[in-house]
């Protein structure tokens, strides 16, 4: 039995959820920590909201309010379109939490008591109207390399380069829009180019990494790691824990990979139960891949510095595009779950992810094809399979399951498909090959299918019942295996396919290799996928061109009260924990 500590990236609290950050991250840990649930492992499954950092002080500034109030606001709008698609977290926090703060600054000053860390003044923008330094987003300028009008700070999001001081062309303060100066401010930095050869040993030797994660650090390893600065002049932020060092805050990249450990420490002082012995077995980061180098050079660095183990796995999920565009919160190309589970359940979104894509590829959604594999797939292949089984069987076996004998060829082979089923989807989940075990079982559906037009059981019954009952037998087997493996892609889904098999729900993988028995009972049938039609898809392709966002029309609602309290109230916590949202006010 293996102890899985599985994390998947921090959603940045100054938004809420929208497809890709599904389709890369959550939906993949999700998927990968139901089935080791259901095969009898340990699962430790950790998350928490990102927020601290430049964008939600800057919202802050011009909403006029306090930054624990906006990344507030987003925390709960995040939990709720995790919960509402069925992703299923152990512990789900805040980087703004009590715990979090003091895990924070322990690992910042063990590092730095083993001397990785140092002082060092640096050259850096202040605005003299404001009153303070730069960091991040609160400068904007052209950039000098591609002459992006846009470019923020020490990024340029159009050529997608880091920017240092003398790359940004007639910087601007954000807050006030006037010039700001050059002044020298005293930093702290990480000494990173010391953990070369560690960083090293963690992608060439680690072999269960993905070719593609591999690919991608190898580039930055050929240039020579350089030492990390690790602290923001700014009040919204954790504290550097030094005398001297007033007004400055841990660096919001340092700290939120280390909120993996303070939401599993989180959850231990909850239940009791040690999240170190997780951690020493298998730590596994789903992540997508605009943040590979945080996860395979920081964060490898940072563990060895502290004496902690290296996570075993990255999974890295690639982008996800908008009918054949980049999603753009700024422009409104983009579909927020919150709006896509108004027309659609949770379900079909997790299948559409998971099937339309392997995961280590870029992939785009689109309307109509989106429509085309809900109707040609689920309820063409899978749906109309279930439901002419649960029928045949209710309407000329009085609803039992018919006796198994004198297995024809056909059916021989049938069962053995059956039977190799669960083994096969299983190994593809555990490789985080998703798609593979999607095509894998409908691929054995349309078998099921050819079977059942084969036999023709509804002629065989008046010249053979022993051939129809073999049939329909066979057919309700494979549908109990799928209403099993099903679990971890369709959860609800396959509750109701469990429901009419009258089977109680249960996570025991290994039910799915135990055929039902002889007179078992099922309930009525009844249609499990409705077809979508063109005017559904037409106005949620007319939904995309509307000029005003979700996440726009959120920034106007009222969330306090006049004293610039937060007012909203709490949202339920049934799957996602986290008992002290504001806890760590600052």
């Amino acid at each position: 039995m293996t102890k899985f500590f599985i994390s998947a990236a921090l959603p940045y609290a100054n938004g809420p959820c929208h497809l890709g950050h599904l389709r890369s991250t959550y939906l993949p840990a999700d998927t990968f920590s139901r089935f080791n649930r259901m095969v009898g492992n340990n699962v430790l499954l950790v998350c928490a909201t990102d927020e601290h950092g430049t964008p939600i002080a800057v919202k802050a500034d011009k909403e006029g309010k306090k930054p624990i109030g906006i990344a507030t606001r987003y925390y709960r709008k995040i939990v709720e379109d995790l919960e509402s698609c069925d992703i299923e977290f152990d512990n789900f926090s805040r980087t703004t939490s009590k715990k979090h703060y003091k895990i924070a600054q322990n690992f910042f000053l063990n590092m730095y008591n083993k001397g990785l860390i140092y002082e060092k003044e640096i050259k850096q923008l202040y605005c003299e109207y404001c009153v303070k330094f730069l960091p991040d987003r609160y400068v904007g300028g052209i950039c000098r390399f591609c002459n992006s009008p846009n470019a923020r700070g020490d990024h340029c999001e159009v050529c997608g380069r880091h920017l240092e001081l003398d790359d940004l062309i007639e910087p601007k303060c954000l807050t006030c829009g006037k010039t700001p100066v050059i002044r020298k401010s005293k930093h702290y930095f990480f000494r990173l180019s010391k953990f070369q050869k560690e960083v090293e040993n963690f992608v060439y030797n680690n072999h269960t990494l993905s070719n593609n994660l591999r690919n991608y650090l190898k580039n930055w390893l050929k240039e020579g790691l350089k030492d990390w600065i690790l602290s923001r002049d700014m009040d919204w932020g954790i504290p550097i824990p030094l005398k001297g060092a007033e007004g400055k805050v841990i660096y919001v990249w340092v700290e939120a990979l280390i909120a993996y450990i303070s939401s599993a420490s989180q959850w231990s002082d909850e239940t009791g139960i040690s999240w170190k012995d997780y951690w020493n077995d298998t730590v596994i980061h789903f992540i997508g891949k605009d943040i590979i180098y945080h996860h395979g050079i920081f964060w490898p660095a940072m563990l060895d510095s502290y004496g902690c183990k290296n996570p075993d796995n990255i999974v890295v999920g690639e982008y996800l595009s908008l009918e054949g565009r980049k999603m753009s919160t700024s422009k409104g190309w983009v579909i927020w779950v919150k709006d896509f589970l108004e027309s659609f359940d949770s379900d079909l979104l997790r299948y559409y992810l998971t099937i339309s894509a392997p995961l280590n590829k870029d992939t785009d959604f689109s309307w109509d094809d989106f429509g085309r594999r809900v109707n040609d797939e689920l309820a063409d292949v899978l749906g109309n399979f279930l439901h002419r089984t649960f029928t045949f069987t209710n309407k000329f076996f009085d609803s039992k399951i018919p006796p198994l004998s004198n297995l024809s060829e056909e059916d021989i082979k049938f069962k053995s498909l059956i039977e190799d089923l669960p083994d096969e989807i299983a190994n593809a989940i555990s490789n985080f090959k998703f798609r593979d075990g999607l095509i894998h079982m409908f691929k054995i559906v349309k078998e099921g299918n050819r079977y059942f037009d084969y036999q023709k059981p509804w002629q065989a019954i008046k010249e053979d019942k022993q051939k129809a009952a073999n049939c329909i037998n066979l057919c309700n087997q494979l549908s109990k295996v799928l209403a099993i493996t099903l679990k971890p892609y369709l959860p609800n889904r396959a509750k109701d396919i469990l429901n009419i098999l009258d089977i109680k729900s249960n996570n025991n993988w290994d039910e799915s290799k135990i055929f039902l028995t002889e007179n078992h009972e099922i309930k009525k049938a009844k249609p499990l996928f409705r077809k979508i039609d063109s005017e559904e898809l037409e106005r949620e392709k007319e939904k995309l061109e509307q000029t005003e966002t979700y996440i726009e029309n959120l920034d106007k609602k009222k969330f306090y009260d006049n004293k610039g309290q937060n007012n909203t109230k709490e949202v339920s916590k049934k799957n996602i924990k986290d008992k002290n949202p504001k806890k760590g006010e600052k």
